[in-house]
This record gives structure tokens, sequence and C-alpha cells, in this order.
């Protein structure tokens, strides 16, 4: 299970990163097709680290809200 943080774009394009995962990114014009999207995402970025027996990332990712 990995969070991720949800977002639109200028040009009402639903961005979704994982943070616990750099670079792991997607999108999609709506919020479930970024959402699938980024399912995709992360299980290849997972597997390519399986592959190159590199050690995947712990989800260590907490959220907070500032109110400014």
């Amino acid at each position: 299970m990995r969070q991720v943080i949800l977002y639109k774009d200028e040009d009402n394009y639903w961005i979704v990163e994982c943070p616990s995962l750099k670079g792991c990114v997607s999108q999609g014009k709506t919020k479930e097709e970024a959402l699938a999207n980024i399912k995709e995402a992360i299980t290849g970025y997972i597997a390519a680290l399986e592959e190159d027996n590199l050690p995947i990332p712990e989800e260590n990712f907490d959220t907070f809200l500032v109110v400014v």
C-alpha cells in the first residue's frame, strides 16, 4: 500500500505522485483515470527495482494540513 498525492494542474488534468517512490508520477483526465495510472506506475516501479535487485523504499510519508 502506498500513499499518493492527487491535484489538478493548470490544464485540468489530475496529477498524482507517490512521494515514497521518488519520481513516480502519473496523470489522467479524471481522478479515477489518474489513480488507475499511478497504480500501474507503482507496480512497474517496484518491478524494476526488484529486477535490478535494488531495495524497495518503505512507505514513510506523512501528510499534514497547514493553515496559512
